[in-house]
């Protein structure tokens, strides 16, 4: 196992947070995923057999790339969308 932090691009609210944890959560090998609004970072813990790639995909997919990549209008847009989901799920609970 190992933990990681990843800083990335578009991190807004809590229903970003909501819908990254969510959505990580949900690769086989993630045991563990914490999300820092103040720090625009995620702390993703998961098991030797996940590929990073796997992880930084899915968070780029969302709408939330890593803070090094390019961050275009369509990610932004993307990340408004998972944005709102999460704040729905929120709803919710």
């Amino acid at each position: 196992m190992k933990t990681e932090t990843i800083y990335i691009a578009n991190l807004k609210c809590g229903g970003c947070a909501t819908t990254i944890t969510k959505e990580l959560s949900e690769i086989a090998g993630v045991s563990n995923v914490k999300v820092d609004n103040d720090s625009d970072s995620v702390d993703v813990t998961y098991e030797d057999t996940v590929d990073r790639s796997e992880i930084i995909g899915k968070l780029h997919h969302l709408g939330y790339p890593e803070a090094t990549e390019e961050n275009g209008l369509l990610l932004q847009l993307k990340s408004y969308a998972s944005c709102m989901i999460g704040r729905i799920n929120n709803m919710k609970d």
